[in-house]
């Protein structure tokens, strides 16, 4: 709701790709990964890859998943912090910590259920004031013919076709890499699942699946419009070479203000679907991160007479240290870059093994608990290094992505930002010129963000099978671990496992027709 807007202000409409990739991602769900999670019953679906692989590759699958919540609950936190101190002026560092506790307070003491409630509440709230806003910005703009007019020509609806991985933004990288990060957030993800499994049949788990198809395309939607709706409003004066603000996630509130004075209410009722957005994510990433966090760590020390009340302070207690350790990390995140790619960025260290080693284990029988386990270690060393590279030379401004066109003809005369800009450009060329040198880094850090699960998909597969194909151990496969429509092209013993007596054997059935 704030950093796509930003995006498609800055880049472009090519990131709409993801209406289209949403519906594919779902389908690939229902037949894949759903159907042997419902099956299995299984509290955290890391659970699966014990019984599938081995328990080390199930506790390595929790840690990244952990790392990777970590990572991710800053931003959330962030987001209505950064809304609410443009609309209010208040300081950020005190609105940051009042928006733990209220989620920390709500998610600790009503466990699944209040998450689940509060987040139809919430999505009403978001849903209407996306609404609300876009009909407020048609209007400001002169409507549907004015704004996609300045659309076009500030390049904003161009869409690229070309197949380099270093350009941002382009159609395969919109469609492939948006792909493969959805299929990892929506389809192996603790938060979705978990709520899947909570449902009393797979028929309502397919409508329920279905509700949520039409659900995020409209929310994604809305927000990559009021993209549109920010460029034509500040079609003739950008308020960031303005000096207006200090980042481009800051242009939705600084709009919402500026609109505000012909739609009394408008404002506080879009840092409220901002604060509903944050709260219903940060509650349901809680909740699951502290029921992976006990299921996979802490149980196994746990008394097995241990009374439920007793588990459930523990997992209120563990929702609090998470909630505290996000809040901790939010002045780390304040100091980068670009909410909407910081967020692909993370999830690339660890969504490209994740999704791998669920894919494969419900796919490829032939891969054994060795090559699961060699492909997750590597997979995200490999990538860690590749993102936190890439991060910390975007952080230098070795690497950036020019974004498209924006002018200041419209403002009210020189801004100070641009002087000051300007003055720094010139310094950095008066140093290019006298060192006669220019770093630029490797292709490799180089690379889109967005194809970052894309690739350690493609790393985590490669090494396992090969690890596999070495240390073949011909240890059986469980049916009811491999996915319903795989199991057609698989020998089944009495006993309900995969016969195969080989590697090769085992690659020819599942490759079988």
């Amino acid at each position: 709701m704030v950093g796509l807007p930003a995006d498609v202000y800055k880049y472009g409409i090519t990131c709409t790709i993801t209406l289209l990739v949403i519906p594919l991602v779902m389908l690939a769900g229902s037949f894949v990964f759903l159907p042997v999670f419902y099956n299995l019953q299984i509290t955290s679906i890391y659970e699966y890859l014990s019984l599938r692989f081995c328990n080390k590759t199930r506790i390595f699958a929790s840690i990244l998943f952990t790392i990777y919540l970590v990572l991710f609950l800053p931003i959330v936190t962030y987001v209505p912090a950064l809304a609410l101190a443009q609309v209010t002026g208040a300081n950020i560092h005190w609105i940051t910590p009042i928006v733990c506790i209220v989620c920390i307070f709500y998610t600790a003491l009503g466990g699944l259920k209040a998450v689940v409630w509060t987040d139809v509440l919430q999505l009403i709230v978001m849903v209407g004031s996306l609404i609300m806003v876009l009909i407020a910005g048609i209007i400001s703009v002169g409507g549907f013919e004015v704004l996609f007019r300045k659309s076009y020509e500030g390049n904003r609806l161009d869409v690229s076709f070309d197949i380099n991985p270093l350009i941002r933004d382009t159609f395969w990288t919109a469609f492939i890499g948006n792909f493969f990060m959805y299929a990892n957030h929506i389809n192996v993800s603790q938060s979705f699942v978990q709520k899947c499994l909570a449902l009393p049949s797979y028929r309502a788990v397919k409508i329920a699946t279905s509700i949520a198809i039409i659900g995020i395309t409209l929310l994604t939607g809305l927000s990559q419009f009021i993209g549109l709706v920010l460029f034509a409003n500040y079609f003739e004066c950008d308020p960031l070479e303005d000096g207006v603000i200090a980042s481009h996630d800051q242009l939705l509130p600084l709009f919402l203000m500026e609109v505000a004075h012909f739609m009394p209410g408008l404002a506080g009722l879009f840092v409220s679907g901002i604060f509903s957005a944050a709260l219903s994510t940060l509650s349901a990433a809680l909740n699951c991160l502290a029921a992976t966090v006990y299921e996979d760590f802490i149980s196994s020390c746990v008394p097995r007479n241990t009374s439920q009340k007793r588990i459930g302070c523990y997992l209120k207690i563990l929702v609090v240290v998470m909630g505290i350790i996000s809040m901790l990390l939010v002045y780390i995140v304040e100091q980068l870059e670009g909410l909407w790619p910081l967020t692909f960025s993370f999830a690339g260290v660890t969504s490209g093994p994740l999704l791998g080693l669920f894919s494969v284990g419900m796919l490829i029988p032939m891969v054994n608990e060795k090559g699961a386990l060699s492909g997750s270690i590597i997979t995200f060393l490999l990538m860690i290094w590749i993102v936190m590279k890439s991060q910390w030379y975007r952080f230098n401004k070795m690497i950036f992505n020019p974004i498209l066109p924006v002018t200041t003809n419209g403002c009210n005369g020189i801004s100070p930002r641009s002087i000051d800009e300007s003055i720094t450009q010139m310094s950095n060329i008066n140093n290019t010129l006298n060192t006669n040198e220019v770093f630029v880094p490797h292709p490799i850090y180089r690379v889109s963000m967005f194809w970052y699960t894309f690739m350690g998909f493609c790393i985590f597969v490669v090494v396992s099978v090969v690890v596999s194909t070495f240390t073949n151990t011909n240890k059986p496969v469980k049916k009811d671990r491999i996915a319903p429509f795989m199991q057609r092209f698989l020998k089944m013993n009495e006993e309900g496992y995969a016969k195969y007596d080989s590697v090769d054997n085992a690659i020819e059935l599942t490759n079988a027709h």
